[in-house]
């Protein structure tokens, strides 16, 4: 990848963290990109904090070794777990999901209640519902674990996947709750789902895509990586994207697809040895 150009390291465990760089490449596209998806040692969600904090710093030092001059953690789970240790190994400005999303909720919410939907072990960490807590919110978790499988089967349009959605929700907004006007959906994977979300959410409810705060925030932190000599024709050039996975790319290129909403053609595998 040419050099002349910063180069933004988006990692996660997987393929959601695909929908924050979509979200990327919407609003920061004078950025080249790599992406390192640990797909071999998938999901994280079941693992210990200092397994998930290993996996990430070698991941970061990785995207380090390609020339990542800002990191981009696009993984509920890492960031909601990791995010310190992640900083405090890098040696390049980080940026992680929880608190821009959170921070879109403060601005978005009018009552001051917000409900966090995600994974078991984002939930299960309270990350949310404490940076919500320190803007003054009111926040309700809520783990959706059968929401990802789904999504990753594809079946994002499926009654049966509605029918699944219109459960958790109405478990999420019960209890005091349901009265909450805002949504973070608190997992990478769910944007695929928002069309969706949005038919069986109440009506009153503002949703939050973590994955497109995230984006605005690393926007707000480009412009001061940008070298002076850059020109405005190199700027305008489509970016460039370079994907690296721990486990099979041909699986990689066919179900990241999904999440990227553009052809995936050439991912190099990686080893990263325990």
């Amino acid at each position: 990848m040419s050099p002349r150009r910063p180069i933004i390291g988006v990692f996660d465990s997987g393929f959601g963290g695909l929908t924050v760089l979509k979200a990327l490449l919407e609003l920061v596209p004078d950025a080249e990109y790599a992406y390192f998806g640990d797909t071999a040692r998938l999901p994280y969600g079941s693992k210990s904090v200092e397994t998930v904090a290993r996996y990430a710093v070698e991941a970061a030092h990785f995207l380090e070794s390609q020339g990542a001059k800002m990191l981009v953690i696009a993984c509920n789970t890492a960031t909601a777990l990791a995010l310190d240790r992640i900083c405090t190994a890098a040696h390049v400005p980080v940026v992680g999901v929880v608190n821009p999303g959170a921070e879109a909720a403060s601005v978005a919410t009018k009552n001051r209640k917000v409900v966090v939907i995600g994974t078991e072990a984002t939930v299960s960490s309270h990350a949310y519902r404490k940076a919500l807590e320190e803007r003054g919110l009111q926040a309700r978790e809520k783990a959706c674990p059968l929401l990802v499988p789904l999504v990753e089967e594809g079946w994002v349009e499926h009654t049966v996947t509605e029918q699944v959605a219109r459960i958790y929700l109405a478990e999420a907004f019960a209890d005091g709750f349901h009265d909450a006007d805002t949504m973070v959906l608190g997992c990478t994977h769910y944007p695929l789902l928002k069309p969706l979300l949005r038919r069986v959410a109440p009506a009153h409810v503002s949703i939050v895509d973590s994955a497109e705060s995230t984006a605005r925030a690393v926007s707000s932190h480009f412009q001061e990586l940008l070298p002076d000599s850059d020109s405005a024709e190199e700027r305008r050039s489509a970016p460039r994207l370079k994907f690296f996975a721990t486990d099979s790319t041909e699986k990689f290129c066919r179900l990241g697809q999904r999440f990227l909403g553009l052809p995936i053609e050439n991912v190099e595998h990686v080893d990263l040895k325990e």
